[in-house]
């Protein structure tokens, strides 16, 4: 399944997950990787930052990469350049992910393809930080980004 941005398919999902893979976590704060991580960690979910040049600190574990991660994450949360999703995609097909969420800037449609192909569910294009404080009944206002 594809979510087109139709609210319901996207209200499932949120509804349903409790790991995300965040690729392209960067360890800048004002960075939108960085701070919606650390809101999705809040949230209440399980929050797998990954960087392949990073470092874990004592206060946060990064992984290299999505084959690293503990377990097969139920979103990998991409914020990398549009280029660079397709062999995302593939990764997380090899980490059984079971949905690829494309950060604005990151939609790439052949790799969403490949992604569905593989049976994997498919957001492209909105912002999984809007669309949770959207579910939640906190929607961020018109205008407004979020936190750095």
């Amino acid at each position: 399944m594809t979510y087109d941005g139709s609210m319901p398919e996207i209200d499932s999902l949120l509804g349903r997950m409790q790991t995300i893979a965040v690729v392209g976590w960067s360890t800048k704060p004002a960075r939108p990787s960085h701070w919606i991580a650390d809101y999705l960690e809040k949230a209440g979910f399980t929050v797998w930052r990954v960087n392949p040049v990073a470092e874990s600190t004592s206060e946060t574990q990064v992984w290299a990469s999505l084959a690293d991660l503990p377990s097969s994450p139920d979103v990998v949360d991409i914020f990398r350049a549009a280029p660079q999703v397709p062999s995302i995609v593939r990764a997380a097909v090899s980490a059984k992910a079971g949905a690829i969420w494309m950060q604005p800037g990151t939609e790439n449609p052949d790799a969403a393809e490949t992604a569905r192909a593989a049976g994997l569910d498919v957001v492209m294009g909105p912002c999984i930080y809007r669309e949770h404080r959207r579910l939640i009944g906190n929607p961020v206002p018109e205008g407004e980004h979020g936190p750095p």
